[in-house]
């Protein structure tokens, strides 16, 4: 979603390592434009990559504050506020 502020990324089926790898890429690599990245991680088949998500990320120097929503299955990281 070019221009539209977030983007989506999707670990299903990667090992933590792989998982970890990609979003540290995409974080590096987000614009000033880019306030929230929304990663789908799942649940069903295990927590291993929501739980290493959420661990990882709650500390990032990039990320302003971690948000959960009704899905289980993906965990928003806040890159900065809006207004």
């Amino acid at each position: 979603m070019k221009g539209s502020g977030f983007i989506e990324i999707d670990v299903h089926g990667m090992n933590r390592f792989q998982a970890k790898t990609y979003i540290d890429s995409v974080l590096k690599k987000a614009k000033s434009d880019v306030y929230r990245i929304d990663i789908v991680h799942g649940y069903r088949s295990g927590s291993s990559l929501k739980e290493m998500v959420r661990k990882e990320y709650r500390s990032h120097p990039k990320v302003k504050r971690m948000e959960l929503g009704l899905n289980d299955g993906v965990t928003t990281l806040v890159l900065r506020d809006l207004f």
